[in-house]
């Protein structure tokens, strides 16, 4: 395998604000190079002075890291704790009870304020419910719920307990949702009878019962339905059961169980488009210790903070940065129930000036789709809302094209707050590279450096470095306390997946290229390795071409795969979305062939699109993921096989199918 080819060079360059460097967390350069420094001197005791600063220990451990059964390491395995403990009982104990929790924003408007006393009842009541039914320590629970209040309190209660959650996102089919129900040995399953999104009701209950006829479900024994919009649903006498009916007869008071730092917290599937999922499984101690130490190094949090990640509790960025992290440290938080677009596109930034939010967190995806929103609309461009209370702005999900960085930088944070470019993975638990925002300069579409603690490297098919500069393989070269113990029921698949012979068995493998500047050293990610296209013996990152396109005044959004070439083995294949109405004709040609120039002039003609598809939108989840593995399929021409049913827009498969430009 040749080198990946890095082929844009971004040179601006945006310093912390000297008022931020001064009061953050991680101060200025010097101190984010303390830190390194201090782990690379004596890397256990770093964790274990982490460990012993971010979380409440009810026996303090006494072994740091095990290694002797690489790569299935352990942290603090001796030590003993109760994640929802640490995330609401200290708060509360602290006399911290009053703080707010959560700012909950219903789909249509309505404001719910719950604190963190309040929250901890809550929790206590469900978590003695599910003791009730016969549910311990050990067991397994399927949570499909909407974002919600109670979807943090089910998963809570799960931890307080014992029992190890897999929370589904609410947009699977009942087959994904069967998959994972059975691969899991669930004994209970918690839903909802509808979830609202966009003003549309849409069934929870009738997927899950659709799931559990399928079969091979048999030790569910237990269906707990949390009424939220009150719709009709099918019951099971015996079987199901309301939320609200388990839980009012309970005491609020529920003892925790106190489990092994190494005690499966949770087990959340990345894969539900082909092949059989994958279940992550992640530790309690490490894993909670990562979300709550990122949530004060990445987002330096304050106590006047008001957070809001936009992600849903169904994915890891929900879990880290909504259910555990900031919960963990005590902070105030925003959750919200519906979409960016609905009643219209200024949603976000009607919330944030109504909830004073001062951390903002979501998706490139999301920015891009409302980029394109706020150029057509006047009315919904964040510049006509109070954005003032922002101080730091983060993306997540996928690398942030250059563009869309600085469009979010100026219009968002008002050109005064720093964006915070985070990557990481379901597998790795929380941030591993990411510019903490009071210590190193930003660049547009660089994740920059790892956090203190995290050994990435970019290295050739053999593990070793490549010069910076050098597009490679990005992987993770010492394990960390946050970092996935192994696929559940398959430790064989989690060694070869992650841990390959190929580069040493003892390197994680991310799946990303990676690129480092020659002269900073940051990281930029070029996209998944299986995404990079070899043209003519060149080897390009998606990511790059994508930016390129991006950056063309008329695009809002782009995403790129390759298809099989006679000519050049493999030929560019971009899928794009303008800012005004989809063209045909005449005009889609045109304006084809002035993106190919374009991305000639900006990258080179090695890296022209053979192809371009405009469409109104990109094939999506409901979270906003671009499914480029459907992309994939109708650049061959062949016919699209894999599960779409988590699409928020699977009409748009057929127009991405039409004539290629």
């Amino acid at each position: 395998m040749s080198a990946i080819e890095s082929v844009l060079h971004e040179q601006r360059t945006f310093p912390p604000p000297e008022s931020m460097a001064a009061a953050a967390a991680v101060s200025g350069m010097s101190g984010y190079q303390a830190l390194v420094a201090e782990a690379h001197r004596d890397y256990e005791g770093f964790w274990a002075r982490l460990a012993r600063e971010n979380l409440t220990w009810h026996t303090p451990f006494a072994k740091v890291l095990d290694e002797s059964n690489a790569p299935f390491y352990t942290w603090f395995a001796d030590g003993e704790l109760n994640a929802s403990y640490n995330c609401l009982d200290r708060h509360v104990e602290a006399g911290h009870g009053e703080r707010t929790a959560i700012i909950f924003e219903a789909d249509d408007g309505k404001v719910t304020h719950v604190s963190y006393a309040d929250l901890l009842q809550r929790v206590g009541r469900f978590a003695n419910a599910l003791r009730k039914l016969g549910i311990e320590r050990g067991d397994r629970v399927v949570i499909y719920m909407p974002m919600s209040i109670e979807g943090v309190v089910a998963m809570q209660a799960c931890a307080r307990i014992g029992a190890t959650h897999s929370v589904v996102f609410g947009g699977f089919s009942s087959k994904s949702l069967n998959e994972r129900l059975v691969d899991i040995g669930a004994c209970a399953l918690i839903t909802a009878d509808e979830q609202m999104r966009g003003g549309r009701a849409l069934p929870l209950k009738s997927i899950a019962d659709e799931a559990l006829a399928m079969g091979g479900c048999e030790a569910v024994t237990d269906v707990i339905v949390y009424r939220r919009t009150g719709g009709k649903v099918d019951w099971h006498p015996g079987r199901d059961r309301w939320m609200h009916e388990i839980a009012e007869t309970q005491a609020s008071d529920c003892m925790p169980e106190w489990v092994s730092a190494e005690h499966p917290l949770f087990i959340l599937y990345t894969s539900g488009s082909t092949g059989k999922p994958k279940g992550v499984q992640h530790s309690t101690g490490g894993y909670l210790l990562w979300a709550a130490q990122t949530m004060k190094w990445t987002f330096d949090w304050k106590p006047s903070d008001v957070f809001w990640c936009t992600a849903d509790i169904g994915w890891v960025t929900g879990h880290s940065y909504i259910t555990y992290g900031p919960l963990a440290i005590g902070a105030t938080q925003v959750v919200f129930e519906g979409v960016p677009t609905y009643p219209d596109a200024g949603r976000f930034w009607k919330m944030i000036a109504d909830h004073r939010v001062s951390v903002f967190y979501t998706a490139p995806t999301a920015i891009r789709s409302l980029i394109k929103a706020a150029e057509s609309n006047a009315e919904v461009h964040p510049d006509r809302y109070d954005l003032s209370s922002l101080r730091i702005l983060g993306t997540v999900g996928e690398p942030i094209n250059p563009q869309a960085w600085m469009w979010y930088r100026k219009h968002v944070g008002g050109e005064r707050c720093p964006v915070i470019d985070t990557w990481w993975q379901t597998e790795t638990g929380g941030h591993m590279i990411a510019p903490l925002p009071g210590a190193i300069p930003a660049v547009p579409g660089s994740c920059t450096l790892p956090l203190p603690g995290i050994l990435a490297a970019v290295v050739d098919e053999t593990g070793q470095d490549v010069e910076n500069g050098q597009g490679g393989i990005l992987v993770i070269k010492r394990p960390w306390p946050a970092m996935a113990r192994t696929i559940w029921d398959d430790p064989e698949r989690f060694r070869t997946s992650y841990f390959p012979q190929e580069l040493g068995g003892r390197l994680y493998l991310a799946g990303d290229g990676a690129v480092r500047d020659k002269d900073s050293a940051y990281f930029t990610i070029m996209g998944r390795i299986d995404d990079v296209l070899n043209v003519s013996g060149h080897r390009l990152g998606t990511m790059e071409i994508e930016s390129a396109l991006v950056a063309h005044e008329l695009v809002a959004e782009a995403a790129v795969v390759g298809r099989p070439d006679d000519t050049t083995g493999e030929a560019v294949v971009a899928f794009v979305m303008l800012k005004h109405a989809c063209p045909v004709g005449d005009e889609a040609a045109r304006i084809a062939r002035e993106l190919r120039d374009w991305v000639g002039k900006e990258i080179g003609p090695i890296a022209k699109p053979k192809e371009i598809r405009f469409g109104d939108n990109l094939p999506k989840t409901r979270s906003g993921k671009i499914m480029r593995r459907l992309l994939r399929s109708i650049a061959k021409g062949e016919a699209v096989s894999q599960d779409t049913s988590t699409l928020e827009n699977p009409g748009i498969l057929e127009q991405l199918s039409t004539l290629a430009q």
